[in-house]
């Protein structure tokens, strides 16, 4: 979709170029697109231009320069985010296609994305991630398995706590919702196409990765962009090389340990987890909490309430401007196991720390390099997650400060709080 303006970006275009062909490290953006593609295997491109579309003509012509075949679609007056799709069976080649927004920098493993596709039957997948301005970004609502529940708009009044999960502007859709848009009418995708699937029953799916993907509609952003290109960080997040992770625990770590925490109203973060969080977010390495919480098994509150209480956390530090990557928590009993409700109640679980469950489900998703990555917790069982994990360890003398005495191991760190082990991790 490469139709955009780019009033925001006129600084740099001068109205002389569609905002597609903004420089970015000297390239326009639609190149860095199209190279990201080809090296992943996509040959055949379709871009729909309008303002300025003969600027793009000129520059990729048919693509053979670019090692790609390129056609196009030219709207003769705009027709939305969805409007053009109308036009694009005829050009289509396969059962499914991926949809690009003109103004978006990335570098992601398309075949990740494409698998999650086709295991869960998707009529479309938007790729959605966590961002540092979800309190003024169009959220998406997934249920735990990642299909789409609804989407809630920046502008709506949010006296509740969400999780912070952005819209990227990147779709892997089936060619048959090209037949719900209407010919030669204005159409928004969200709110016209998307949001009537979910109404209608179809399968649209969030899938989540830490992956960069970036607007880049504003000349701050851009000049920030380049910055993320030449120092590498950008190829570094994709998902077909090993990734670094740094494993949070939560309780008495990120969050005061105000006993057992079953109820929102008893989180309260540390005071320094933002910041400590914000070190990782632009450090390389991903942001991923690791907790138990058999408040479920003893019966203090529902899973529903866990996940409030993680939205909460979310919520608070995406005010802030961090994020995380991902949060998983363990709900089973320490000592029995599973919920009494499963017949396997006695069969202990195997997510639960100091058992690596958790984790290994994380080096699947996101192909993470234990030997390159850390746990950092407050009590003895993190440290030994660590070491049965084979990472590194901090441990934070906040909380438990590790005097829960339940495992004889010596951290590689131990630190005053959350910030300070950071700040040593990352230096």
């Amino acid at each position: 979709m490469a139709g955009g303006k780019g009033t925001r970006l006129r600084a740099i275009t001068n109205d002389e170029i569609p905002k597609p062909m903004a420089p970015v490290a000297g390239k326009p953006i639609l190149e860095w697109q199209i190279e990201c593609l080809r090296r992943q295997g996509i040959q055949e491109i379709i871009l729909i231009i309008g303002h300025l579309g003969h600027k793009i003509r000129e520059y990729f012509g048919d693509g053979a320069t670019f090692g790609v075949k390129i056609s196009y679609i030219e709207e003769t007056e705009p027709l939305g985010t969805a409007g053009a799709l109308s036009m694009l069976p005829e050009q289509l080649t396969g059962p499914s296609f991926f949809l690009i927004f003109g103004d978006v920098l990335f570098d992601i493993d398309l075949e990740r994305m494409r698998q999650f596709h086709e295991e869960k039957q998707a009529a479309a997948t938007l790729f959605v991630h966590p961002n540092v301005h979800p309190f003024d970004s169009d959220l998406v609502v997934c249920d735990a398995a990642g299909r789409v529940q609804r989407f809630d708009s920046k502008h709506n009044v949010r006296d509740y706590w969400y999780q912070n999960c952005v819209n990227a502007g990147f779709y892997l859709m089936d060619r048959s919702i090209c037949d719900r848009v209407p010919k030669g009418q204005k159409t928004d995708l969200e709110k016209d196409i998307l949001s009537a699937m979910i109404a209608d029953g179809a399968a649209v799916y969030g899938y989540r990765s830490p992956e960069y993907i970036k607007d880049v509609g504003t000349v701050e952003r851009i000049r920030r962009a380049e910055q993320e290109l030449t120092s590498g960080f950008i190829a570094g997040r994709n998902l077909d090389k090993p990734q670094r992770a740094i494993f949070l625990d939560r309780d008495g770590t990120i969050n005061r340990k105000n006993g057992l925490v079953y109820q929102e109203d008893q989180f309260e973060l540390e005071p320094c987890a933002v910041e400590a969080i914000r070190a990782i977010n632009s450090s390389g390495y991903l942001a991923i909490v690791v907790t138990n919480q058999p408040v479920v098994a003893r019966g203090l509150c529902q899973i529903e309430d866990v996940e409030r209480i993680h939205r909460k956390m979310e919520t608070l530090l995406g005010q802030e401007g961090v994020y995380l990557d991902d949060i998983c928590y363990c709900p089973h009993h320490p000592d029995k196991g599973y919920p009494e409700e499963n017949p396997a109640y006695k069969i202990p679980c195997h997510c639960r720390k100091p058992d690596i469950g958790m984790l290994e489900d994380c080096v699947r998703k996101y192909n993470i390099d234990l030997a390159a990555s850390w746990v950092v917790g407050d009590t003895t069982v993190d440290i030994q997650t660590g070491k049965n994990a084979g990472t590194k360890t901090a441990l934070v003398l906040t909380g438990d400060a590790g005097k829960d005495g339940k495992y004889h191991v010596q951290p590689d760190l131990v630190a005053r709080d959350l910030l300070e082990a950071i700040k040593e991790i990352t230096k």
